[in-house]
């Protein structure tokens, strides 16, 4: 286990990922400020002792503040971790940064591309950031469901960064004995593994409401893969990235575990229901809904063919039966597993 050195913490996002990251920080003997931008989860935490609305069972404890004020939240900390939903972030960092320290080691822990514009997390924050905080920005991924890390159930992650300085403080700061965190400097690879695995995600639930077996389960894992790979490639990511956390770990959790609101969504798709019906009931969010529309719109735009993606895409605006996307992906033209 790490030695850390009581940092000030600021989490920005009080859903079940930024509560469970709060909670490991605050463990790891940092001091951590959480703020939501809903004042009744801070009565909530008050009354309670947890966020019953988003990560019940955990417990908060005093020491962890929870504010509904950024300032209280974003000045002084010598780390923020930005964990807002991905079409959000923009909005929430855009009132941080005028608070945020040019020393200060943001962390985005959002895994999305933003709909309207197509950009990354990290070309949504970086730019809103002072410079100096610009050079040290980090993205945290990998396979890492919120209520097993607020658990402390072993938990394996990647720390992304292009200064090396960075990423190793990062890594420090978040490392425990229940957290094992690996570095990577390939920013744009290690982003895009955890936007795109919830498209497949989508996919895989979709398969699995349909009653489709292992077979299925493990070919759309594959493709779904070297969709996301090539994409990669084509907007500047390294390979490697790919089989490692935050491609196939990330990608086979998020495909295959239960706890998994994107596969969930897909679950109930392939079972006849209707999107609209199946989000009014949801408190959290399926960060694949949102990132769809703009994984496919990206694969346009270079010229990337992704055809999960387009079914998924298809499927969510309600122009493909979920079972006839899946006897086009099978039916396409006969090709090499390698073919790009």
């Amino acid at each position: 286990m790490s030695e850390h050195s009581g940092l000030r913490v600021g989490v920005l996002g009080a859903g079940s990922w930024g509560t469970a990251l709060a909670l490991l920080l605050h463990g790891n003997g940092h001091e951590v400020r959480l703020w939501t931008h809903d004042p009744a989860v801070v009565r909530e935490v008050e009354s309670f002792g947890e966020n019953r609305s988003y990560l019940p069972g955990a417990r908060v404890p005093d020491e962890l503040r929870v504010r509904a004020s950024l300032e209280e939240v974003v000045e002084g900390s010598d780390l923020l971790v930005s964990v807002s939903p991905a079409q959000f972030v923009a909005q929430v960092i855009e009132q941080a940064g005028p608070m945020i320290g040019t020393e200060t080691i943001v962390v985005s822990a959002s895994k999305g591309i933003e709909t309207d514009t197509l950009r990354r997390m990290d070309e949504v924050i970086v730019p809103l950031l002072p410079s100096g905080a610009r050079d040290i920005f980090c993205v945290l991924s990998g396979p890492s469901f919120a209520v097993e890390v607020a658990q402390g159930l072993p938990t394996a992650v990647v720390i992304a960064s292009r200064s090396r300085e960075a990423r190793l403080r990062a890594q420090q700061v978040f490392s425990s004995s229940a957290f094992r965190v690996y570095t990577n400097p390939d920013v744009v690879g290690v982003e895009l593994g955890g936007a795109v695995k919830n498209v497949i995600a989508l996919a895989a639930g979709v398969v699995a409401g349909l009653g489709f077996g292992h077979n299925t389960q493990a070919a759309l894992i594959t493709r779904g893969l070297a969709e996301i790979t090539r994409l990669g490639l084509a907007l500047g990511a390294e390979a490697a990235t790919f089989s490692g956390l935050a491609g196939m770990g990330d990608l086979v959790l998020t495909c295959t575990g239960e706890l998994s609101r994107n596969r969930s969504v897909g679950v109930r798709l392939g079972r006849g229901e209707r999107l609209e019906g199946i989000l009014e009931g949801m408190s959290a969010v399926a960060e694949g809904v949102r990132t769809t529309p703009a994984v496919h719109s990206l694969a346009l735009r270079h010229g990337v063919e992704m055809p999960i993606t387009a079914r998924v895409h298809a499927i969510l605006s309600g122009d493909l039966d979920p079972a006839e996307a899946v006897r086009e992906l099978m039916m396409r033209d006969p090709r090499p597993e390698a073919w790009r």
